[in-house]
């Protein structure tokens, strides 16, 4: 049974003290194999296990830089379906 599309986002300001604290529990997080992401608005709880797949770029332009991270798994639940194959010459 697919369990559909739940999604979190937040946007905000932050300094630089703030993110490395977010990033810190986020790391904590992916240890411990779940993250739990809530605002005033919306909650999403997380379960990375196994491999996880990590792309990180960075780049700059003029006087904006960027750096994105994303980290990306697939759950138990997730791909295809084992099933029987039966092979038959009649």
């Amino acid at each position: 049974m697919k369990q559909g599309k739940k999604s979190f986002r937040h946007d905000s300001l932050q300094d630089g003290k703030s993110i490395q604290a977010i990033l810190k529990a986020i790391s904590q997080g992916l240890g411990k194999g779940r993250l739990r992401l809530s605002d005033e608005e919306d909650e999403l709880v997380l379960e990375p296990e196994g491999l996880l797949h990590l792309k990180l770029t960075a780049d700059q332009e003029d006087n904006r830089q960027r750096l994105t991270l994303r980290v990306t798994w697939q759950t138990a639940g997730d791909g295809p379906k084992k099933r029987r194959l039966k092979v038959s010459s009649k």
